[in-house]
């Protein structure tokens, strides 16, 4: 091979290795945003093989009624749950003189990785409580044979409650990390393990895929 073919190979083969460890490379780096506690992570494995792993249940049955009123004030705080996890979640919330309802604030939307602004009015649905583990994907995991009482404490668990992008909620609908998983990438590690420990605090099932699905996103946790 001539001097001027053998550059241009070793150009090419370089610009190959480059291109493919790309999108690796800012895998990692948005991972480091979110890093985890390394107990935290072998707890969130450890528990993950514990699931039970098992076929999902019909949906046709499903309706978000079963799971009680929408928001309900469960902790007696006079305030709904949406707007306890607003105060939570968003950054310098603003709140009306009822001490409850959340007038403005901005959110750093771990599914985004953008800033969203919040204000209510018109607008308001620019930001939505997610159900990280979806409620229709509770039901067809074992919900289905829960109390009442248990389906609206499960409802209105911070624990599996996140303020994010409305349009980004919309999207994933009821699916499960099989299906869907945050376009923020490096919030992946982060959302599994949320998953996982409501799923193993509720005694709920995982299908195989999504056990998977799971599995590889805790691959791409980066640890503290």
């Amino acid at each position: 091979m001539r001097g001027g073919a053998r550059i241009w190979w070793v150009v090419l083969v370089l610009t190959l290795v480059v291109g493919l460890g790309g999108p690796v490379l800012l895998r990692e780096r948005a991972a480091a945003r979110h890093p985890v506690r390394a107990v935290d992570l072998a707890s969130g494995r450890a528990a993950l093989g514990a699931l039970v792993v098992g076929p999902a249940a019909s949906a046709d049955d499903y309706e978000r009624d079963r799971f009680g009123t929408a928001w309900a004030d469960v902790d007696g705080n006079g305030c709904s749950t949406r707007e306890d996890v607003l105060r939570r979640d968003l950054t310098l919330p603003v709140v009306d003189v009822d001490a409850c309802t959340v007038l403005s604030g901005t959110l750093d939307d771990p599914y985004t990785g953008a800033r969203t602004p919040f204000r209510r009015g018109a607008d308001s649905a620019a930001v939505q409580i997610d159900h990280v583990v979806a409620l229709q994907n509770a039901w067809i995991s074992g919900a289905r044979d829960w109390s009442p009482a248990l389906r609206l404490e499960f409802a209105n668990d911070p624990a599996n409650l996140l303020a994010v992008d409305g349009p980004t909620n919309q999207d994933k609908g009821a699916s499960d990390a099989a299906a869907w998983l945050p376009p923020n990438t490096g919030f992946a590690c982060r959302y599994a393990l949320q998953q996982i420990r409501v799923k193993a605090a509720y005694a709920l099932r995982v299908t195989s895929e999504e056990r998977s699905a799971l599995g590889e996103a805790l691959d791409t946790c980066v640890t503290v």
